[in-house]
């Protein structure tokens, strides 16, 4: 990988680190930037298999998913689940469901995954990659049906993550 397709998983590796810390000090930002350029120049082979598929447009999606995931749907889910609890009457419907996906990179996989697993009240069990399902334990299933359960669990993530790395 040369030195102008690491630019850009550095940067995204910096906006994750800076993400997960909390932190937005010039040292922190610092500190960001040569950890997200020691891991690209590392790692950068074995984490970007098609250079050519680098962009700004790609990064910027990537950047709006993770803005739009970390305030909109994770308060949404927090919601969710705060209901939930403060409601000692409420009827839970736990269940396992699959959860059919239509991507086929394994970044993708991984990213809806992690995704679900990250929002409260669902977690991935199970990946079916002869079938293309994942299986969902989900604290209060809305829908059983595969199709119906793929539209509230997984489809706003398959939507965006499929616009970063398909």
């Amino acid at each position: 990988m040369g030195k102008v397709s690491a630019i850009i998983p550095t940067l995204l590796l910096a906006l994750i680190y800076l993400v997960y810390t909390g932190s937005y000090g010039v040292l922190e930002v610092g500190i960001a930037l040569l950890t997200g350029l020691g891991v690209s120049l590392l790692l950068g082979q074995d984490l970007v298999r098609n250079p050519g598929k680098l962009s700004i447009a790609r990064f910027s999606r990537a950047v709006a998913y993770l803005v739009k995931y970390f305030t909109v749907v994770e308060a949404k889910a927090h919601w969710e689940v705060i209901k939930l609890i403060l409601k000692p009457s409420a009827k839970y419907k736990p269940a396992i469901v699959r959860v059919p996906y239509g991507v086929s990179s394994e970044y993708s996989i991984v990213s809806i995954a992690n995704s679900i697993t990250n929002t409260p009240g669902t977690v991935v069990i199970d990946v079916d990659e002869d079938r293309k399902l994942f299986y969902v334990h989900w604290i209060n299933a809305q829908a059983l049906e595969d199709q119906e359960a793929r539209k509230s669990v997984s489809e706003v993530f398959e939507k965006d993550v499929s616009k970063i790395f398909e």
